[in-house]
């Protein structure tokens, strides 16, 4: 017969050893944490939590406060398919040919990525993920969409928008982790028939301050508070994605990051690269991982690949050689010292522009100084433009208003952005700023050298379809001769919807599909 306190001691050892157990096992689960991406379309800082006083974003504000905010992100491209084709690679988009504004989306136009590289989702898989992407794709790259992602899918020929709703309730096996991604609207909401609707607390427009370079206009006004609006209204989606996880108890095990393509849908601002059309909110959201994931602000300069490499290293994933990035949190994590970040042909207009941002400056090259910022794009259509296009050719605008019309821009650019944050004093011609001119342009020839295939021709594939779908409005010299070589691609302004536009990408297999 075993003596009562040897027995209570077998006891205590058992009751240890399951505890161990269960903490070890924890631990295990917790080595393999789900990421979830919370991906932005269009918006700038312009939260609660971001000092925007006119906004109501409850939701994303205490995300920031028991999390990490960073207040210095800035994208590597200003537009939809040239961004997310870096952050799907961890590569700035020019490095492999993926700069251009949808490209590779037909049988003709298909361009796949070199054998060594592999996509963020890809690696993600590899690893034993379950990987989802819940909204668009939009990549410049060809692909066959089940490498990247589990599930069904409902593929638009040029955006790659989902039909169908998928996220971490699709997973056959509960327990395996994923990497998902859920695309919301944010600044392209007001395009929503059911706009108003959706807006529960209307901003006042007497009191919506516009930066220096638009003017005080009802039209403007009205947009600008469109767009406040559209924050709020994504701050609720937020909120729901967040309950649906607390719901099936998986907020403690998953790491949240909230952040946008690029910049909000103005003009200035979003295709270009001021601060407007690259910085961006970017919030980290992890109650169960605080050990490792230390919250409060952070104000370092941040290149938005950086979230590629922090979602691999958190997961456990390496980070590839190829990668530009670097995990955020690791200890010895400084910020970036300098982030470039590139503009190219945006749909049919066909532009080059660069820039340096370092921690206090912005350096700008503009490549094609002889043609206007507001050269003949889609955006044409738009109110806004109309309006302030009138207001220029009327004089209505100030000279820094103004600015943006011209018909030629300066070949370079720079800005003191800790005394001019709206960007507006160009620096550029000023003797006492030679030697940081000289820095950053030091810096930008460089990267050029070896990182930039937009010093190139664009293939005559990605411009052929371009003249496919917007015909005469294609009005750069790029697309004269094969204007001439295809006269049947030339017509009438073609709009995005128009059966001409579906003809031309339907025209045999669609490679990413």
């Amino acid at each position: 017969m075993i003596p009562w306190f040897k027995y209570i001691l077998f006891l205590c050892v058992i009751a240890v050893s399951l505890i161990s157990s269960f903490s070890y096992a924890n631990e295990q689960v917790k080595k393999r944490p789900n990421i979830l991406w919370i991906y932005v379309e269009d918006i700038s800082p312009h939260l609660g939590t971001y000092g925007e006083p006119l906004v109501n974003t409850p939701i994303l504000d205490e995300l920031a406060h028991n999390g990490v905010k960073f207040t210095n992100t800035i994208m590597p491209a200003p537009v939809c398919s040239a961004l997310r084709s870096a952050m799907m690679t961890g590569v700035t988009q020019t490095k492999l040919g993926l700069h251009n504004h949808h490209s590779a989306r037909t049988k003709e136009s298909e361009f796949y990525l070199p054998p060594n590289v592999k996509t963020v989702p890809e690696l993600f898989k590899a690893a034993g993920y379950y990987t989802f992407n819940s909204g668009k794709d939009d990549y410049n790259f060809s692909y066959n969409r089940a490498d990247l992602y589990n599930g069904d899918y409902m593929v638009h020929p040029l955006y790659g928008k989902s039909g169908v709703k998928i996220d971490w309730h699709s997973r056959s096996n509960k327990s395996q982790p994923f990497f998902g991604q859920i695309q919301l609207k944010g600044g392209k909401h007001i395009f929503s028939k059911t706009f108003k609707n959706k807006v529960k607390q209307p901003i006042d427009r007497s009191e919506v301050v516009l930066p220096p370079y638009y003017p005080t206009h009802p039209t403007v006004t009205e947009e600008w508070a469109r767009y406040l609006e559209s924050l709020q209204i994504t701050d609720s989606e937020v909120g729901d994605i967040i309950k649906r996880l607390e719901r099936d108890q998986l907020l403690d095990n998953t790491i949240v990051f909230f952040f946008a393509d690029h910049g909000m849908r103005f003009l200035r601002h979003k295709q270009f690269l001021y601060e407007g059309g690259i910085k961006v909110p970017f919030i980290v959201y992890a109650p169960g991982y605080k050990r490792l994931i230390k919250t409060g602000t952070r104000a370092e300069l941040i290149n938005g690949l950086n979230i590629s490499a922090t979602s691999l290293a958190l997961a456990g994933i390496e980070i590839p050689d190829y990668f530009e990035g670097s995990n955020l949190f690791d200890e010895n994590f400084q910020g970036d010292k300098h982030v470039i970040s590139a503009r190219d042909r945006c749909d049919f207009t066909i532009d080059r522009i660069r820039s340096v941002r370092t921690e206090n400056y912005k350096y700008i090259r503009n490549y094609y100084p002889e043609r206007s910022a507001m050269q003949p794009s889609y955006r044409d259509e738009w109110e806004l433009t109309k309006v302030m296009k009138q207001l220029y050719e009327r004089g209505k605008l100030d000279k820094v208003q103004a600015m943006h019309f011209s018909a030629t821009r300066e070949i370079e650019e720079l800005y003191d952005l800790r005394n001019d944050p709206h960007e507006i004093v160009n620096l550029a011609a000023k003797p006492d700023y030679k030697t940081t001119l000289d820095q950053h342009r030091k810096i930008l020839d460089n990267w050029v050298k070896d990182n930039d295939m937009g010093q190139f021709p664009e293939r005559e594939e990605s411009l052929k379809l371009m003249l496919g779908i917007w015909g005469d409005t294609a009005i750069n010299p790029e697309f004269d001769n094969l204007r001439k070589q295809y006269p049947k691609l030339s017509g009438s302004q073609y709009h995005l919807k128009n059966k001409r536009f579906k003809r031309v990408l339907n025209k045999g297999n669609n490679s990413y599909q």
